[in-house]
């Protein structure tokens, strides 16, 4: 297959998937990437901007169907962005040691796909768990449950902009634990409507760390944007226990590979 024709395809079952299912794209295109022999620091810095662009697509459909609850959202970009800053600036300072730059990054994004891959299998039980032991606890401490959004903001700030993963699985999951009386579509959609600004962030980063390939970046768009469109449309409305099962086996491949084998 046509390397160009390739990477459209993959931006368009990657972006149909996060639109329907929330998982992150990150954590499925990523992999791609390496697979198609980008090095990781530039995987990563495409991937966050691929992520941005896309998930813009998704944040319209979901506002439509009012699935964003806008309030959640500025609390985790309170904690994501800057905590994205500071990974950059960290990075910043490694990166005239781009062979090691690229070990940490592997080695990391391994990590953060074996948890991913957890996240997503598990995601069902998580969040039945959640529910049954949660109760009403952090629904009446708001300033609790606020501190607490802001944490895993923190958390996912510098996951996401070190590997570019953890924005949908991981991000969404956590939710569960805070808000286990919030429909799913909802949570889905707000860390859609997180994930844009934090990526986007993100990316510019690592894209002045010439972490960037804006071919590579127009090709995966080409495919993402309609993807994201039809997924979200589709969303809550297609059975996805099999896809899912699927990808948390292929995320935990991956990440088994990266961490243990590379």
């Amino acid at each position: 297959m046509d390397l160009q024709l390739g990477l459209v395809i993959a931006g368009l079952t990657v972006g149909f998937i996060v639109g329907m299912t929330g998982v992150g794209g990150g954590s499925l295109m990523t992999p791609i990437l390496l697979w198609f022999g980008i090095p990781p620091s530039t995987a990563v810095g495409t991937d966050l901007l691929y992520a941005a662009f896309t998930k813009m697509g998704g944040i319209y459909v979901h506002h439509k169907k009012k699935n964003i609850n806008w309030t959640i959202t500025g609390w985790l970009s309170l904690g994501s962005v800057p905590a994205a800053l500071v990974t950059l600036w960290i990075l910043d300072r490694i990166k005239t040691d781009i062979s090691a730059l690229n070990a940490v990054i592997k080695y990391s994004l391994g990590w953060a796909l074996l948890l991913t891959s957890i996240a997503v299998l598990f995601k069902k039980k998580l969040l039945n768990f959640s529910q049954k032991h949660s109760g009403d606890k952090f629904h009446t401490e708001s300033k609790t449950q606020n501190i607490l959004t802001v944490a895993i903001g923190v958390l996912l700030g510098a996951t996401v902009t070190l590997t570019s993963i953890g924005a949908g699985a991981l991000g969404t999951v956590t939710l569960f634990f805070l808000y286990p009386l919030l429909a799913t579509p909802k949570l889905v959609g707000t860390e859609i409507a997180h994930a844009v600004p934090l990526t986007l962030v993100a990316g510019l980063g690592h894209a002045s760390m010439g972490n960037l390939d804006l071919g590579l970046l127009g090709q995966l768009l080409i495919g993402s944007l309609p993807g994201i469109f039809i997924g979200s449309l589709l969303s809550g409305k297609v059975p996805d226990l099999l896809l899912r099962n699927a990808i948390a086996a292929m995320l935990f491949f991956v990440g088994y590979k990266l961490v243990f084998m590379a």
